[in-house]
């Protein structure tokens, strides 16, 4: 194999982010002859990490084990990563466009003083040129980027660039490479963080998100158990988090999470143009709102004007039927 591109993975609870294997997609897509290398780092034992890496693509994983990279700390990431970088030298650099992948890899390019490419959604070849697409100005325009100079340094954006089929007859090495870390500036003493279950938001298929229009914190229930049955996941507009209907974690937006599913189902949001950078660019978009006049139904292409409280049990009650 010709080039070297390393995937730098994310794990959360001990479980490897599906945007770790759209990552190793993504080496393949820039350089299909590539040695893809899974970078891990943790505090714990991460062999099992390692191996669904390869089952996924992955040609080679290192694995770094370090006490003071139990939490993540940009100090810390950074230090691993780069001293992985100096090793390996590779052609190109892969991670995901999550909240790591966005405080870590500017930091990274930074140090090594080369060009990054972040919240990448395509990636094609243009001779020997690779070149991807991001999008700009809230979504309302794409535009399309090389690095002419220098490592191939981009975060994608999950749910864009499908990962390859998994295959447990891969195999591949997994290396353990032992790092100095020096002393930290920040030091990570609790984590607290609300206890979520199920799919990850950023990650989902399929998103429900709940506005204003839902009216109240009990209103969110029926919007939880239609994502149960869709095997998704729940999101909010920034008016719905300032109700206190839900917490800020949910929220979806120019200022909050950016999500791209297979589908949306948006209930009881208006469409104000900050929620809609957030979620315009979702395969399928499903509006419910009682307002025939409401913006969300100018991007969406399914919508169903009517009572959200009337609609919602018979999606549920529909869906749980084509699944008996």
């Amino acid at each position: 194999m010709s080039e070297k591109i390393l995937v730098i993975g994310e794990s959360r609870d001990g479980v490897l982010r599906n945007v770790t294997f759209e990552a190793i997609a993504a080496a393949k897509k820039i350089s299909s002859d590539t040695e893809v290398v899974g970078v891990l780092l943790g505090s714990e034992n991460l062999a099992d990490q390692a191996q669904e890496m390869i089952y996924y693509g992955a040609n080679r994983v290192i694995t770094v084990i370090h006490e003071k990279l139990a939490s993540y700390t940009s100090e810390g990431y950074g230090q691993a990563v780069l001293s992985v970088i100096e090793d390996e030298s590779p052609y190109g650099i892969v991670m995901g466009h999550t909240a790591i992948g966005k405080d870590l890899t500017p930091k990274i390019a930074s140090k090594l003083e080369i060009g990054l490419i972040s919240d990448a959604i395509e990636i094609n070849l243009d001779g020997d040129q690779v070149v991807f697409t991001r999008p700009i100005y809230s979504g309302k325009a794409f535009e399309k980027k090389v690095i002419t100079d220098g490592i191939v340094f981009a975060t994608i954006r999950p749910n864009n660039i499908p990962s390859l089929d998994r295959d447990e007859s891969r195999s591949g090495e997994i290396q353990e490479k032992s790092v100095d870390i020096a002393d930290l500036r920040t030091v990570i003493k609790e984590v607290l963080r609300k206890a979520t279950d199920g799919v990850d938001l950023s990650e989902a298929k399929v998103v429900v998100a709940g506005g204003r229009g839902v009216k109240s914190a009990d209103g969110f229930k029926p919007l939880y158990e239609l994502a149960e049955v869709l095997g998704g996941a729940v999101g909010a507009s920034r008016g719905a988090c300032d109700a206190d209907y839900c917490d800020y974690s949910l929220q979806i937006g120019q200022t909050g999470k950016v999500v791209t599913p297979d589908l949306y189902i948006a209930v009881g949001i208006s469409g104000a143009i900050q929620h809609l950078a957030g979620m315009s660019n979702s395969k399928v978009i499903v509006a419910i709102n009682k307002d025939p006049e409401a913006n969300i139904f100018n991007v969406a292409d399914y919508g169903i004007v009517g009572d959200l409280f009337e609609v919602i049990p018979m999606l549920i009650e529909e869906v749980k039927a084509l699944k008996a």
